[in-house]
Order: structure tokens, then sequence, then C-alpha cells
């Protein structure tokens, strides 16, 4: 039997792993003959965890346990070495990842055994953001650490790393017919990744593409922060976000909403602390019946189905003007009108740092625009028709090339790993 190599990608919404052998790279199935895995955990108050659909399943159905999404957002943090209670158990943010990276070291140990006489498998590349961390090479440097950590307790003897972007690229690579200039755009659920890579059939079989990697950056934009500010601009405010308190003397404290907002931060609200609070707020805002609705989705911890619908809403505004947020089953509220125009409004910032970064990135490159020839794009976010005028204004002449939008990046991983391990 032909050796097999491996590449994880962890991602901020969802995960993959691919496999290669000396002719191909293919994502293998992580959850039934699904090869997307949602990277989600459900903590139960008992027994063992539920990981990916399954995962989420048990938290639409109440089961009694903790949800936790978006498990990439606390690398590099401090909350990964924080713990948070489920019922009376205190488990560590580490301790979710583990358990979700032993999860995808089971699925690979029964794919990889048909097809090889070696045992298990002891190397891998693992797919990994330029930037954990705007700013801060050390939290940077300390998130791949943690990873790494994880890999190895798992049986993993050699870890490598490779940026998401030049495994897009090397996924991309696969189907050029001729030298190009590429620039990879990956946008996913917590951060944007940029490379401009040299590609080309026969630099494809080089033993090393250093060479060839022109340029690359990444910023902490994603799917994640697009979801939080739709969620503010449209669905806070019926919760009772900016609304006056004590006759129009002050506001509601925005920390609570900022939290139900944010995928990672959305379990810190589920303390009997935070319910007391509340509560004695009651007798300041104006309009208690919007924080009726807050107390309500706290209370029965519904924080991450509101981030599910708003969500949902999002991918929808990619084919419609306008949509429905359906949260009234879960605030006692309205379900909100949101229009495609007004979310392209809040999300303007959150392009324009991805416009400027691409901008960046090229110059890096000693480039000028004119000069790219190609942009792919991928990441679970790249299909929003915002980010693609955003990119055709910034290169127009450039030709914009889609592919597997959560695939291509783990296939360009386990070629990576088939580069490095062969």
């Amino acid at each position: 039997m032909t050796p097999v190599f491996c590449g994880i990608d962890f991602g901020t919404s969802n995960s993959t792993v691919a496999l290669a052998d000396r002719e191909t790279a293919w994502l293998m199935p992580v959850e039934a003959s699904d090869t997307t895995v949602p990277s989600a955990v459900f903590w139960h108050s008992e027994g063992p965890p539920a990981l990916g659909r399954a995962a989420i399943s048990a938290y639409v159905d109440g089961e009694d346990g903790r949800l936790m999404r978006g498990l990439k957002s606390t690398l590099g943090s401090s909350l990964i070495e924080e713990r948070t209670s489920v019922g009376a158990r205190s488990v560590s943010f580490k301790a979710v990842l583990v358990a979700f990276f032993r999860y995808l070291r089971e699925k690979i140990d029964a794919g990889v055994g048909p097809l090889t006489t070696d045992g298990p498998l002891t190397k891998v590349v693992l797919g990994r953001p330029v930037h954990f961390v705007d700013d801060d090479p050390a939290a940077d440097l300390r998130a791949q650490v943690v990873l790494e950590e994880i890999a190895k307790s798992l049986g993993f003897r050699e870890v490598a790393f490779q940026y998401e972007p030049i495994a897009a690229a090397l996924h991309y690579e696969q189907s050029v017919t001729a030298e190009d200039l590429v620039l990879i755009v990956d946008v996913g659920g917590g951060t944007s990744d940029f490379s401009v890579v040299r590609v080309s059939p026969t630099r494809a079989k080089a033993p090393d593409r250093a060479g060839d990697i022109l340029a690359n950056a990444g910023i902490r934009v994603g799917g994640t922060d697009f979801d939080r500010v739709l969620s503010l601009a449209e669905l806070m405010p019926h919760l009772g976000y900016l609304a006056t308190t004590k006759h129009g003397a002050g506001i509601m404290p925005r920390h609570y909403f900022l939290d139900l907002a944010t995928w990672h931060r959305i379990n810190a609200l589920y303390t009997q602390r935070v319910a007391s609070d509340l509560k004695a707020m009651l007798h300041e805002i104006d309009r208690p019946e919007l924080l009726h609705r807050l107390i309500r989705v706290t209370s029965q911890r519904q924080g991450h189905a509101l981030a599910m619908a708003v969500e949902a809403g999002k991918i929808a505004l990619s084919d419609a003007e306008h949509v429905r947020l359906q949260v009234s089953a879960l605030t006692g509220g309205p379900n909100p009108m949101v229009q495609r125009a007004k979310f392209e409004e809040v999300i303007v910032p959150g392009l324009g740092r991805i416009t400027a970064t691409i901008a960046q990135v090229i110059g890096d490159a000693g480039l000028t625009p004119d000069r790219i020839g190609t942009v792919f794009m991928t990441g679970g976010s790249s299909n929003l028709p915002a980010l693609h005028a955003c990119v055709t204004a910034a290169l127009p002449d450039a030709r914009i090339a889609t592919g597997d939008m959560l695939g291509s990046v783990g296939t360009g991983l386990a070629l990576d790993a088939r580069r490095r391990f062969a």
C-alpha cells in the first residue's frame, strides 16, 4: 500500500480532514458521509461530550449541558486558560479543544486503516491563519504552541504548520495550465488571510516552494465578525441594546450584548451574577419589556440559538434583498426584517480592513494590482456579494476564481504534508 499523508483544517465554524497519496488528495468523511464538521462541542452535564452536528442537535433539543462554538477564537486569548461551569463540573477551554481534536483523530484512524499497513499516522500538517491574533506575536505563538501540544498529545509525533491561504494556493494550483500570479483571499469564520503566490504546473512539482510565496498577511476579521455587527444592529436593540435608563439619563451597559453577539463569549452570560444584575436593571431601564426578552434568552441559555439564527439570516442575504431573523420563539419579541443594504452598511469597517490588507499584501510582494492574474477566493464567508464587489474594485483586471469554499484549505494541507513527509 502507498504512504498516506494528512492535513487538518481546524476552522472557526467548520473543520475538515484531508488525505493524500502519491497521486492525489481528497477530503475524508468526518461526520457520517459529510466531509465537513461544525467546530462545535456540547459538553453534557453528565457523560461524554457530543461533537459536530451532534453537539448542535443536543443544544437544540434542550439537553442538559453547554454548547461551545467558535473554539478557534479562544486560541491566543486568555480564554484558553480559563474554565467554564457545566452543571457541577468545571471544564477548561483547552479540554474542549482536546475533545474536538480527539474526535478528528479517531476519524483519521478509522479512515486511514484500510489504506495503509503502516499503523496510525504520526505526522500531520495543521492549518493556521497568518495571524491568530492581530499585532501580538507572543499571543500568536502561544496559539500555535497550544495546537501543537494538543496534536502531540493525540499521537502525532511530527506536527508542521502551513498558512491557510498557502494551502488554498496549493489546492488551486492543481487546476492551472500555465504560470500565473495569484492572490489567495481566504475569508473564514474568524480570520481573513491573503497571500500572493506564483503558481504553475511545473512549480507544483518542486520540493521547495518558499521562493514562490511572494507575500502574505492576515487580519482577525471573518464571518463571525459580520454576524456580530449584524446582530448588534438588527437584533440586540429588541433585547435592550442601547436602550435608555433612568428616564433617559443613561443607557444599558453594552457588554452583555457584545458577549451575546460574540460566539465564543456567549457562555459568559450564563452565570448567577449576570442573572442578578439583569434582574436589578429591570428597575432602571425605561422599557423593561426589552430587558425581559434578554433575561428570557440568558435564563433559558438560548444565546447560541440566537447566533445561529443571525448566521442563517446573513447567509440568506447573499441571495435575497431582505430576510426575517427567526427569533421570536427564543426572545418573545418580533422577527426583525433585515435588508441586505443595511447589512452591507454595517460590515463596511470590516470590508475596509480587508481591502486595505489586499493592497498591503500586493505592495509587500513588490507588485501593482494589474500584475495579479487571478484572485482565488475561498473560505466559508467568501460568497458575500459585498466582499466580491470589494475585491473586484481593488483588482478590476484580475479573473475571479472560486473553488471548494470549505475544502480547498484541507486538501492543500494534505498536499503540503506529502511534500514535507514523503
